[in-house]
């Protein structure tokens, strides 16, 4: 599903908003060396990677989130060819974060939590397999925790069907298009964020309070 308008205005979105991610990414990136060198990653897919991004990024322990295509097998992937579905990708991101403040077991509970897990191929109003929700595990110890907590919610009483979030080992990573990078900060009155991204990003800060930044307390 395109969610831009037009492909003209995604390259004048793609000019402007590049100088605004640089600016946020070494805003994010202003902590300790030793910080630095502990920082871990994480590559979820869920839905739309600008709400995905925008959940993320909210957490205490995250230092910086990039929303990207994982899962797929060419080089190199544009979103125009992801969003039509013609690869294997998924709109996914990748976190750095820092796991002495939150821990990986923490991140995939809200993974699980920001989105519908039991909704096959689709989010919402985005239809597809670039949209499903996929965990990419790089360890043993990863995949452990990512089975441990589907499996804990198939047998709760919090959803009326079974999970049917993929589990997959990491394979690779490509950064999405600069105009992609921040989207939901930068452009919060854009019909889609407004209506789609919102209501999921709120829905989270309200039930994960206590885990946020500071500033989105």
């Amino acid at each position: 599903m395109l969610k831009l308008p037009t492909l003209i205005l995604s390259s004048i979105l793609m000019v402007c908003c590049a100088a605004k991610k640089d600016e946020q990414k070494i805003n994010d990136l202003t902590i300790s060396q030793e910080q630095k060198t502990r920082l871990d990653t994480a590559y979820f897919a869920s839905g739309c990677f600008w709400c995905t991004e925008a959940v993320f990024e909210r957490v205490q322990g995250v230092v910086d989130v990039v929303s990207g295509y994982a899962g797929g097998d060419r080089p190199n992937p544009t979103y125009q060819q992801v969003s039509a579905g013609i690869t294997n990708y998924a709109e996914a991101v990748r976190i750095a974060y820092d796991s002495e403040v939150v821990s990986y077991k923490q991140l995939i509970e809200f993974f699980y939590a920001s989105h519908d897990p039991t909704q096959l191929n689709r989010q919402g109003p985005d239809v597809g397999k670039q949209y499903r929700s996929e965990i990419y595990y790089q360890n043993d110890e990863e995949k452990k925790q990512a089975e441990a907590r589907k499996e804990y919610l198939d047998q709760s009483d919090k959803y009326d069907s079974k999970v049917v979030t993929l589990i997959t080992p990491f394979t690779n990573f490509f950064e999405a298009e600069d105009y992609h990078q921040n989207y939901y900060e930068l452009h919060p009155n854009q019909p889609y964020v407004y209506s789609v991204s919102r209501p999921k990003v709120e829905k989270f800060m309200k039930e994960y309070k206590e885990f946020l930044k500071e500033k989105y307390k």
